[in-house]
């Protein structure tokens, strides 16, 4: 489960033979949810708005989302 990035105690990771659609994991002290890659939403979880708001305006830069496709595509190739 590689980190992805880190934003104080705001983590994002994606997992190996993970299910679709593809996405990633935000983990806090408090929360956890799994965000879409295509378009941002939560999938599944609670996130506090703060954090996603954190959370996507990272991923929002395209060479971030890059990131996030390529590394999906790297550990879930099927």
């Amino acid at each position: 489960m590689p980190l992805i990035a880190r934003f104080g105690n705001v983590k994002l990771h994606i997992y190996a033979d993970d299910h679709n659609p593809p996405h990633f994991h935000v983990s806090t002290p408090d929360h956890d949810a799994l965000i879409q890659i295509s378009d941002l939403s939560v999938l599944q979880g609670q996130i506090t708005k703060r954090n996603l708001d954190t959370v996507v305006s990272w991923a929002s830069v395209e060479s971030n989302r890059k990131v996030l496709e390529n590394e999906w595509a790297r550990l879930n190739e099927r």
